[in-house]
């Protein structure tokens, strides 16, 4: 995780390192997602690879004068909503533990004591509700139709549609649930963020088959609409190649 001088964020990293019960929540969650229910990875590489997008995200929105909301709205600051949006995308999906349906509310009760003691060393009161309540905020926003109110929700919610580069989303796929769901998943090769030449972040997904336009319209497009961040960022999808790659030899109903 690139801390850049931010030295609280630093220290939440570590204890989140250090933290056993939160690498068996993740480990339960994917027991859920994967082994249960055969679902993409919601554990602890999913996390991880949404708190390093959101972070680049929010970053990206800071270098172009944007400021977040907990500088905005509590006085706080940038490092405060850089470790806002991190620990939001670590704990957005301890729910899955308990259940795939409203997971999202299940990580709501599970996060709210795990944020507290992973910042408990780093802040006081009544900062240390403010980062709380914010972190919870922008994890229910995440669920479908969710409507986030702050920058940091809105990142984190974007943040998780765009864990979908080749080898991420192909779970259900391989294990044999063919569907445009599925094989739309396995045409992302890869997602590259960067800064944007009209808006301050531009998304550039690569593809190898033209299905992979579904999930960008049915997953990419309702995350981020309604977001609150969606007027800086521009999206674009593109085949390499001259040829698309075959993904499905056969269907049958």
């Amino acid at each position: 995780m690139p801390t850049r001088h931010n030295q609280t964020l630093q220290a939440v990293i570590e204890r989140v390192n250090a933290d056993r019960g939160l690498h068996a929540l993740w480990r339960c969650a994917n027991v859920n997602a994967v082994d249960r229910l055969a679902m993409s990875d919601h554990g602890p590489v999913h996390v991880r690879i949404v708190a390093n997008i959101a972070l680049r995200i929010l970053r990206g929105l800071v270098g172009s004068g944007q400021t977040p909301s907990i500088v905005v709205n509590h006085g706080m600051t940038v490092h405060d909503a850089e470790v806002v949006t991190v620990l939001a995308a670590l704990l957005h999906d301890i729910g899955m533990a308990i259940h795939r349906d409203d997971h999202e509310r299940y990580s709501l009760f599970l996060a709210e004591p795990k944020a507290r003691s992973l910042l408990a060393g780093s802040y006081v009161e009544p900062y240390l509700t403010v980062m709380v309540s914010e972190i919870l905020h922008a994890i229910i926003a995440h669920r479908a139709g969710g409507r986030p109110l702050t920058i940091e929700a809105g990142v984190v919610r974007v943040a998780d549609a765009l864990d979908m580069s080749k080898g991420r989303s192909r779970i259900p796929f391989e294990a044999g649930q063919v569907n445009i769901h599925s094989v739309s998943a396995a045409a992302i090769d890869s997602v590259v963020i960067a800064q944007g030449e009209d808006k301050p972040i531009r998304i550039d997904i690569l593809m190898s088959n033209s299905a992979g336009i579904f999930q960008l319209d049915e997953l990419l497009k309702e995350k981020l609409r309604g977001s609150g961040i969606e007027q800086f960022v521009e999206v674009t999808a593109r085949i390499e190649g001259e040829t698309e790659r075959s993904l499905l030899h056969q269907f049958r109903l």
